[in-house]
């Protein structure tokens, strides 16, 4: 179905396109996708990083990352301090 669009007929619907949405907006869209995808490469690197780890270092990370958040999420009292 594709081969039977033309090169002018492309170009036809890129300055359809252009004019509707104005090509700051085109620029932005852009951007966001492109740091969408981004993002979602990195995280499946990170993904792989942690396949690769031994399931017992894997529960060793989280407790640490719980430990970290349980100490820095749990109220100062200045009383005690």
């Amino acid at each position: 179905m594709l081969g039977n669009i033309s090169i002018w007929q492309l170009l036809i619907v890129l300055a359809i396109i252009v004019l509707l949405f104005g090509t700051k907006k085109l620029r932005g869209i852009g951007t966001d996708l492109g740091s969408a995808v981004k993002g979602f490469r990195n995280s499946m690197k990170e993904e792989a990083k942690t396949d690769d780890t031994p399931p017992s270092a894997q529960l060793s990370e989280h407790a640490k990352t719980d430990a970290e958040r349980a100490h820095t999420t749990q109220p100062v009292d200045k009383d005690k301090v």
